[in-house]
């Protein structure tokens, strides 16, 4: 069974303009961090005395690398907050690899400076490498804010080995999720050491006036963010449950009714974090796009039951409560610089890409859907698919395994064939990682520049 929301016309009214592709801040927003990462390598200099020993110099490199961890520590902050600016300008997926990758060095640099300062001291003190472990305990007691800087050094290093990949894995996205939130309890405990024993701080009350403002913002930003806003997004919305309709076999559609859903800013090709208050998912979070157009008392989403969360959805109950944090993704009309448009969807991928396949503005022949699935059966929305193909000229292929299993050539060559103009559209893409990659290098392959393949992600 599949269910259709009307409302591709009148959310195609609402982009009727001239193609205005909004730039990704992206570059400027990193050559302000490397501004500010600057800054701080200007502040440590400046306040560096002669390095005559190796003491002096290990002590440095100490402080160094501390006052760059604790500059990162704001930015891994910062990269969680779910600033709208970074949600849907720079992309989500994006942010997330920025989160991660600051994350690593972040972790790297405290080590680092734990070693090297607990080893200058005890050289300051008349002792060796060896006795760096009792140094350390000895500055933990003695030291004011170093018991805190120890436990949050400690959960900082917990974080970090709960986010490789292949650990993730075993531990589920429940609780990774989970323990990535004592992420904040790990910056706020390893703060006030910086303030206290840092000598850039003590030497030089503008910087700690920085410190304190970068340290504020940040705070200030996760308060309004990621508790505020969603908080009044809630109330204002009443969402609920209203429906679970089984597409394809593995495959539901939630519908969530609730009050003027159409002034939450929501777009095709957003997605919302949901969490849906029945029993065994009131503390899970996940990411999931709108399948269909926002419409004003009506949003979808539609989930392949691929984990214990997404199997639950088939068995919620209409009025169940719903929580929901967003819209986030840049996946949206907004980056669309040319007049056609390729569509490609690989598996549950297609959920963002059939709401921007009703939605997209553009002529008879404009809009062109790939579809991949492994079986025919696989193809979940297809009624719906084919019935926007016929009503706006689209173009709508599919692409699934021959009955011997071979899989289909979606390769630069066959989309040449295909789609003879295609080094002339914008392609929006959403699918499987793997999938992604192939599909990424077919299209590049074929003649479409890189700046205009649109592609996100949610493994994070």
């Amino acid at each position: 069974m599949t269910t259709t929301l009307a409302g591709g016309r009148a959310a195609r009214r609402q982009t009727m303009r001239r193609i205005r592709p909004r730039r990704s801040p992206a570059v400027p927003l990193l050559i302000a961090l490397w501004a500010g990462a600057a800054a701080v390598l200007w502040l440590w200099w400046d306040n560096t005395p002669s390095l005559a020993d190796n003491t002096s110099k290990i002590l440095a490199a100490g402080r160094i690398t501390g006052l760059l961890a604790g500059y990162l520590m704001a930015l891994v902050v910062l990269q969680m907050a779910r600033v709208p600016a970074l949600e849907r300008r720079v992309g989500t997926d994006r942010v997330a690899r920025w989160h991660a990758m600051t994350g690593r060095y972040t972790l790297c640099l405290v080590l680092a400076h734990v070693f090297l300062i607990m080893w200058g001291y005890a050289l300051q003190a008349g002792k060796g490498l060896g006795d760096i472990v009792q140094q350390t305990t000895d500055s933990i007691n003695q030291l004011p804010d170093m018991g805190k800087a120890a436990i949050g050094t400690g959960l900082l290093f917990l974080i970090g080995i709960l986010s490789i990949g292949g650990v993730r894995r075993l531990i589920g996205y429940d609780t990774w999720y989970h323990v990535h939130l004592l992420t904040y309890a790990a910056v706020y405990l390893t703060f006030w050491h910086q303030i206290t024993t840092g000598n850039e701080f003590a030497v030089e009350p503008a910087a700690k006036t920085f410190w304190y403002g970068l340290y504020g913002v940040v705070t200030a930003l996760v308060v309004w963010y990621r508790i505020l806003t969603p908080i009044r997004l809630n109330m204002r919305h009443r969402m609920r449950v209203a429906a679970v309709i089984e597409e394809t076999p593995g495959i539901v559609s939630v519908l969530i009714s609730g009050r003027k859903l159409h002034r939450m800013g929501a777009e095709a090709g957003h997605f919302f974090r949901w969490r849906f208050k029945a029993p065994g998912m009131r503390f899970s979070s996940h990411p999931y796009s709108l399948s269909a157009a926002p419409r004003p008392d009506m949003l979808r989403i539609t989930v392949k039951a691929i984990g214990d969360h997404t199997s639950r959805l088939r068995d919620l109950e209409p009025g169940t409560k719903v929580w929901a944090e967003g819209p986030y993704g840049a996946m949206t009309a907004q980056r669309r610089s040319r007049g056609k448009v390729l569509l490609v969807a690989g598996g549950v991928g297609i959920t963002p890409m059939r709401a921007l396949f009703e939605t997209l503005p553009g002529a008879s022949g404009d809009i062109t859907l790939l579809y991949r699935a492994n079986t025919t059966q696989d193809l979940a929305l297809w009624g719906e698919l084919a019935r926007i193909a016929d009503e706006r000229g689209a173009r709508l292929m599919y692409a699934v395994n021959s009955p011997e299993g071979e899989r289909p050539d979606i390769s630069a060559e066959s989309l040449q064939r295909k789609i003879p103009d295609i080094g002339d559209h914008d392609v929006f893409m959403c699918g499987p990682p793997g999938f992604a990659q192939s599909v990424h290098e077919a299209l590049r392959g074929a003649g479409v520049p890189a700046r205009r393949i649109h592609h996100e992600s949610f493994e994070m």
